[in-house]
């Protein structure tokens, strides 16, 4: 007897050997999860230049699309037409854009790098003439207590000791491997700055190909998808890319504010190292909840070397900037942008930074957000479909059948009278 396959019959055998793969690949990148991670780095080593572009390119949009509207829209504004406008139009907003990129990099080197020189050294220059005013404000203070004085005096002696046993039993004897580490690194420092500037180079690519990629996406997506779900995975997108780019692009501009106004205040009193200071507190002003307090230590320690009454008012300032920045500068910019709990966000954070590091705890908050928003979604529409409330005070007070028992009590009314009046 020949058995007769039906068309059913091979999408059940093509799923079950796409599970059976999936299953193996998850058992393999669990038992070997070195050699997966390894894979990763690879990937991501090879492939820098092309994220630096991407990343370039998503920042710079807002800016290249506003170059390009306004060249085209003046291009086309009298009587006469050009017949290449919006290639004219791009090319104009892909200078800018790469101008931007570069003054923006090149302020921040020019900012952070001189004052990071000029603090090393003066701290090295200050550091001894610091220990020594230590040592005698120890004296002074614990005069009428020896033994405090005798611990202390004991531990600034074990400190002196130790760096030095350190300094002859371990950094001189290694000082070839000292030295083939930092030709590596700078190496790598080359390696880096080689990739980003290719990565300006995609940046400009992905700028002035974008729709070509969104339209040949949509392609793909109407291709593969029915209608009704392609339609709601481009929703998705939409609305991740308002998340995601309306925080990020916000956080900035909120950080560049703040950094301007630590700068002005700093250079108002007279603090030193205000601009170098004040790129600190900007840069990890990004990092939500966190950032602040990562910004605000090594830029107190640096005015503690010098004046530690600046270093007094330094902090005072920065906890009034953050107040001013979270109740009243971060709502008008960022407004409610994710939607998030104050501990889902230190939340994704922590997990931002404990699995990404920096990058992690930048963009924990937003991709949290999405993330949330597609599960608060899924849930609120399954609950609609069982007649349950999606307001989660309701559950506070048991109140989420409500509708759900008023809905049955209608049905059994009307049930009960089309009764009756069968029987009549």
């Amino acid at each position: 007897m020949r058995i007769k396959l039906e068309q059913k019959h091979y999408q059940w055998g093509l799923t079950v050997f796409i599970v059976f793969i999936l299953c193996c690949l998850v058992f393999f990148a669990i038992y070997r999860f070195d050699v997966v991670q390894n894979f990763f780095s690879l990937c991501v080593s090879v492939l820098s230049p092309f994220i630096y572009g991407l990343v370039m390119a998503y920042l710079l949009c807002p800016i290249y699309n506003l170059t390009v509207n306004q060249s085209y829209n003046l291009m086309n504004r009298g009587k006469y037409k050009f017949k290449h406008d919006m290639a004219f139009s791009k090319a104009i907003g892909s200078i800018v854009a790469t101008i931007a990129i570069i003054v923006i990099i090149a302020g921040v080197l020019w900012m952070i790098i001189p004052g990071l020189f000029d603090s090393l050294i003066k701290i090295f220059d200050t550091l001894p003439a610091a220990m020594r005013q230590f040592t005698n404000w120890v004296d002074i203070k614990f005069a009428k207590l020896p033994v405090a004085k005798d611990s202390i005096d004991e531990w600034v002696n074990y400190f002196t000791e130790s760096a030095l046993d350190f300094a002859k039993n371990t950094l001189l004897p290694h000082t070839g491997s000292i030295a083939a580490g930092i030709s590596n690194g700078l190496i790598g420092a080359v390696g880096v700055v080689f990739d980003f500037i290719i990565g300006i180079i995609v940046c400009i690519y992905f700028l002035n190909i974008k729709d070509t990629l969104g339209a040949q996406a949509k392609k793909i997506l109407f291709a593969c998808f029915k209608e009704s779900t392609a339609d709601e995975i481009l929703e998705g997108a939409v609305f991740t890319n308002k998340t995601f780019g309306g925080f990020i692009n916000g956080k900035i501009i909120d950080s560049l504010i703040i950094g301007i106004i630590c700068f002005l205040f700093m250079s108002l009193f007279g603090w030193e190292y205000s601009l170098l200071i004040s790129c600190i507190i900007g840069l990890t002003n990004i990092i939500p909840f966190f950032g602040p307090f990562i910004g605000a230590i090594p830029s107190a320690l640096l005015l503690l070397m010098v004046n530690p009454m600046h270093c007094l008012y330094f902090l005072i300032l920065i906890v009034a900037l953050q107040q001013f920045d979270g109740n009243v500068l971060g709502p008008k910019i960022l407004g409610d942008r994710t939607g998030l709990a104050s501990f889902w966000v230190l939340f994704a954070i922590l997990v931002g930074g404990g699995l990404f590091g920096f990058v992690g705890m930048v963009v924990g908050v937003p991709v949290f957000a999405i993330i949330y928003a597609y599960i608060s979604r899924a849930l609120n529409k399954k609950l609609s479909e069982k007649g349950f409330s999606t307001d989660v005070s309701d559950y506070k007070v048991d109140k989420y059948r409500v509708k759900k028992r008023k809905s049955k009590k209608k049905r059994n009314e009307q049930d009960q009278g089309t009764t009756e009046q069968d029987h009549s």
